[in-house]
């Protein structure tokens, strides 16, 4: 009889726990508790509230118990680079800031003009992005630092809090950008740039290390299971890798969510020239992995345009709409920083195109599928950086995440960037988190066969490019982006 698992999966915009036994080589799923999740200010910063997820998660846990499940093993996942500050006491100092928090705006600039760029992505393999944990501890205030026994990433709290155990998982870790590759240890020198100590981090462990049990203070305050925690991959594009049914080892995955990130995974870390001047990243992955991807502002903009729109249209029907739309009305660079954290995402959109003197999409359709093609569009411009940059052509595309479902955005990828694409499972990343724990308890042999039980499990639907359809639009984007034409629709 198999044991029974759940995955704590916590995303930017909502939390689930997601319930599973594994059957005659199949896995079952079931979602048990959902629960939105956002930032609000708070001392003029945007900030998680991290006790409300706590909470959230106690809830989810008495669900399961009053489902007859007495005794679990739980996994716990998150978004990455957002750090808690812990005091002398073993209590937070202040609610975790969110990476889009504008405090570090300049940050990144900063820093590098006394560190070279070239001497941080030797030593990290770190893509450069300026909400880093790496810049947002050097804007971070210096008294509360100094004050600050432990710094810890966001699931690594949430685990300290459940069980008392205080670890630093590796897949999250990396995502600091303060990881040196060679030593396998947070870079001293890097450290001391933002007036950290590597003491002031938990010791670092690899995925499926065994935290520990659920206090005994938490079962008098709530109903829950008797729970083992295991430290799971806990950046939850980690975990959405390890839940991609990928075959061989020539395949990318784009865990398509909030974020969009697109890569390969990798044995050997790629740091060289290339890699560095395209502004990838070298992750640290479960089982001596790396996630070799490319950061790309992903479904951030649909969401937010659905809010915009009073959430009058479910996102189905706003890519219902978009298919009735023609595609690249205009070029939109997806990553450009106004599409961060704007006040509001249509206006953004709509600011964008004035400035530069395109198309202004007006309609629901019209702005979904400014964002749906320019997405695809740059999904494309990246795959053939990454064939570059690697120096040979990736075959397949296995598309995972919640943007998996978006039959749309799919094809349109498959077309331009002239590649197969398996899209789904949508919930790689609970999978993910579930088949740690599974290997961790020696219900399944090694990653392979995980893969092997997904792809047995789940459906996965394909899509074939469609030959000479847009013509040389990639081409014009790509010119587009670097500057070398001006579009006027």
């Amino acid at each position: 009889m198999s044991k029974t698992y759940v995955a704590v999966d916590i995303g930017a915009s909502s939390g689930r726990l997601m319930l599973s036994q594994i059957n005659d080589q199949k896995l079952n799923l079931k979602e048990i508790h959902r629960f939105n999740n956002g930032f609000e200010k708070e001392n003029g910063h945007d900030c998680w509230e991290i006790e409300q997820i706590i909470d959230e998660i106690f809830k989810g846990l008495e669900k399961v118990k009053a489902l007859g499940y007495d005794d679990i093993v739980l996994g716990i996942d998150t978004w990455a680079v957002d750090y808690v500050l812990v005091g002398m006491d073993g209590i937070k100092i202040q609610n975790p800031v969110s990476y889009r928090d504008s405090r570090t705006k300049n940050a990144l600039e900063e820093l590098t003009t006394d560190v070279p760029k070239s001497l941080i992505y030797k030593k990290t393999g770190i893509q450069f992005l300026n909400f880093n944990t790496l810049y947002q501890l050097y804007t971070e205030n210096k008294d509360e630092l100094k004050n600050t026994d432990k710094i810890m990433m966001i699931p690594d709290y949430i685990g300290y809090v459940l069980t008392g155990n205080a670890v630093t998982e590796v897949t999250n870790a990396s995502t600091t950008q303060m990881l040196n590759l060679r030593e396998g240890l947070f870079d001293k020198d890097l450290l001391k740039k933002v007036h950290v100590d590597q003491n002031q981090f938990p010791r670092l462990v690899e995925s499926g290390t065994v935290l520990g049990n659920i206090r005994h203070v938490w079962h008098t305050k709530y109903d829950i299971p008797e729970t083992e925690v295991i430290t799971v991959a806990t950046h939850d594009t980690a975990s959405a890798v390890l839940g991609t049914p990928g075959i061989d080892d020539r395949w990318a995955f784009l865990s398509s969510g909030t974020w969009s990130l697109l890569g390969t995974e990798l044995n050997v870390p790629e740091i060289g020239d290339l890699a560095f001047e395209s502004n990838y990243t070298n992750e640290w992955g479960a089982y001596g992995t790396y996630r070799f991807l490319k950061n790309i502002m992903g479904l951030w903009m649909i969401q937010n345009v659905k809010h915009n729109l009073d959430d009058k249209y479910s996102f189905a029907q706003l890519a219902e709409l978009a298919g009735h739309e023609k595609p690249f009305a205009q070029f939109i660079d997806v990553n450009d920083e106004s599409f961060i954290n704007p006040d509001n995402m249509i206006q953004a959109i709509q600011d964008y195109c004035v400035r530069t003197d395109q198309t202004v999409p007006q309609s629901p359709g019209e702005i979904s599928m400014a964002i749906y093609s320019n997405l695809a569009l740059y999904y494309a411009n990246e795959l053939e950086n990454l064939n570059n940059i690697l120096g040979y052509k990736l075959d397949a595309l296995n598309i995972v995440g919640g943007g998996s479902n978006v039959k749309l955005l799919n094809q349109l990828t498959s077309t331009l960037a002239d590649i197969p694409v398996f899209a789904g499972p949508s919930e790689a990343t609970a999978i993910g988190n579930l088949v740690v724990q599974m290997i961790t308890e020696d219900e399944i042999n090694n990653i392979a066969d995980a893969r092997e039980i997904i792809r047995n499990t789940y459906q996965i639907s394909e899509y074939k490019p469609e030959i000479n359809k847009y013509g040389g639009i990639l081409k014009d984007y790509q010119n587009f982006l670097n500057g070398k034409i001006k579009v006027n629709n």
